[in-house]
């Protein structure tokens, strides 16, 4: 604050030594004086030039430390921002991002985020231009009061300009946020399917589609543009207004005697420093109104509640045998709504369970409950009879290993893919657990080895070794419970032969909870439970459920008649 009011004190001086010059000087030089108060009038000159580089430089120096303090304050809300809600959205539960494209996530954190800055800017800079407008305000009341009254009418008119437009600007600002937005999912969708879009000749249709939410990103641009357009017209003919009534009224008190005439020109650029700052401050007022409606989306999030919160008093999970047990559990993504309902699973510690069934008979969620992506809407899910909500997430997760139907492998090195899980193993087991997968012989085939990039999302690999790869992740991290979602439906008979071998390696003294609609792969397991229309119609093991006749016995035959 005392570098802002040193600034501004300056500022108001800046003009002085002309008034001086005006005043003092040219009146002596043309009376032919050669000397001012024991002083040589063209010294006196040269130091009073001298003295306006001087307060020129204060000023703008210290101007300039205060602008470099607020940039690094409001850089650091940024980082603070964006970090604050990049962790919140790994925080919430994936209901939160069922329901959100993640390419708004994305927005959210790489431009939204960006307005907290401008928002300390700004209003950094209204905490200053107010100190400098009091100042300046001030200096010309001390001067001529008249002039310093009638520089203050056109206030009010400002105050109802930016009213009359704040409200326009934020919503209109906010309508452009969402459409960017919707420009990078067009964007992001379109590029990461280039092989499927050149694939069905539709490049002409995704373009096609990507211009016509580029278009409407446009018009949202337009109509913010006129509005500011037309907001600075009329603020600018209110500070041409109060300008010329000040010079009229400065003018009549020059020719009357009240001032000289290095009074009008002072107070000439007290006035412009008196309106510049109120015209900025105009124009900042909307700006802070589009900086809020892109802080307002980034708080939507953090203001979003957690709907699979960590208890107050959630406890460490100790090492498990590996028992899971469902109770009574009831789902739905709206609870009105369910997916399942009423559903009973014990599963022993090392006991192999695979869960069958139609698509969308909710096998791929009732999982999901084990690492507690989800809360049930009824009923009790826990593990060697820890009820889920009384632990901790990250100490019940670090119990779970799961391995998907499509791998994801971030773009890194194979060794820092296989090592996520745990990121302090050591080389010697992230080549244990590759072999273990049986991923070791192509891996040290590439020409980096494990340092070899995977590309994006893993796309220097195929299918079948992005699949190994998850699998010796899973034998690195070495949890008690294993979730195994369709590992191998992308796969061909030989791979998927290869692969189910490494499986079973996998499985082996863990409780294995696995999907799949091939149920030549899941015929001989521990139990294996039938879902339909949300309810387990069906458990036991394969030979049972064959000779029962139900619906295990249908979805077998069909198997075995394609």
């Amino acid at each position: 604050m005392l570098l802002t009011l040193l600034a501004s004190a300056f500022n108001v001086l800046r003009p002085w030594p002309m008034k001086y010059i005006v005043d003092t000087l040219l009146p002596a030089a043309a009376a032919h004086s050669v000397v001012h108060d024991g002083w040589s009038v063209p010294a006196i000159l040269a130091a009073v030039c001298a003295l306006m580089v001087v307060f020129h430089l204060l000023a703008g120096g210290i101007g300039y430390m205060v602008s470099v303090i607020t940039l690094r304050v409001s850089l650091q809300a940024l980082l603070r921002l964006r970090t604050e809600l990049y962790a919140y959205l790994h925080s919430l539960p994936l209901k939160f991002h069922d329901q959100r494209r993640s390419a708004d996530s994305s927005f959210r954190v790489a431009y939204d985020s960006q307005s907290i800055q401008a928002v300390y800017s700004k209003w950094f800079f209204v905490f200053q231009s107010a100190i400098a407008l009091v100042a300046t305000f001030g200096t010309m009341w001390a001067l001529d009061r008249q002039i310093a009254v009638l520089s203050l009418l056109i206030v009010p008119f400002m105050v109802l300009a930016i009213y009359w437009y704040a409200k326009r600007i934020r919503e209109q600002s906010t309508a452009i946020a969402e459409k960017e937005s919707a420009v990078l999912t067009v964007a992001q969708e379109g590029l990461s399917s280039v092989k499927i879009v050149q694939a069905f000749g539709r490049e002409e249709y995704e373009v096609a589609q990507f211009q016509s939410s580029a278009k409407q990103s446009l018009e949202a641009n337009l109509t913010l543009n006129a509005t500011s357009m037309r907001s600075a017209l009329i603020v600018g003919t209110l500070v041409a207004t109060g300008s010329a009534a000040m010079f009229y009224l400065g003018a009549r008190h020059v020719m009357d005697g009240k001032l000289s005439l290095g009074d009008i020109w002072w107070l000439s650029t007290l006035v412009l420093m008196l309106y510049q700052p109120l015209e900025a401050l105009t124009h900042v007022a909307w700006g802070l109104q589009g900086a809020a409606a892109g802080t307002q989306r980034c708080f939507e999030v953090l203001d979003r509640e957690n709907d699979v919160p960590d208890a107050p008093d959630a406890k460490e999970l100790p090492p498990v045998k590996g028992e899971v047990v469902l109770e009574n559990v009831s789902f739905g993504y709206d609870e009105k709504r369910l997916v399942f309902h009423d559903v009973n699973v014990r599963i022993a510690p090392g006991q192999t369970v695979a869960f069958v069934g139609g698509t969308g008979a909710g096998k791929s969620t009732m999982l999901s409950l084990v690492p507690r992506f989800y809360d049930p809407v009824k009923g009790r899910v826990s593990v060697d009879g820890h009820d889920l909500r009384t632990l901790t997430k990250r100490s019940l997760r670090a119990q779970i290993s799961i391995v998907l139907q499509d791998t994801l492998l971030f773009s890194t090195t194979i060794r820092e893919n296989i090592a996520y899980g745990r990121p302090d193993a050591t080389e010697a087991e992230i080549v244990e657990a590759a072999k273990r997968a049986q991923a070791h012989e192509f891996i040290a085939a590439m020409p980096g080895g494990y340092a070899s990039q995977v590309g994006e999302r893993g796309g220097h690999l195929s299918v079948g070794q992005r699949q190994r790869i998850g699998i010796a992740r899973a034998f690195l991290k070495n949890a008690p419970i294993l979730i195994l979602d369709e590992p191998t439906s992308a796969l061909d008979p030989q791979t998927e032969a290869a692969i189910m071998t490494t499986l079973e390696d996998l499985m082996r003294g863990r409780t294995t909870l696995i999907i799949t609609h091939r149920i030549a792969t899941i015929h001989r397991v521990d139990n294996i439970i039938v879902l339909s229309e949300g309810t387990v119609v069906e458990q036991g093991r394969g030979d049972e459920l064959v000779a029962k006749g139900g619906r295990y016995a249908q979805l077998h035959r069909a198997a075995h008649l394609s």
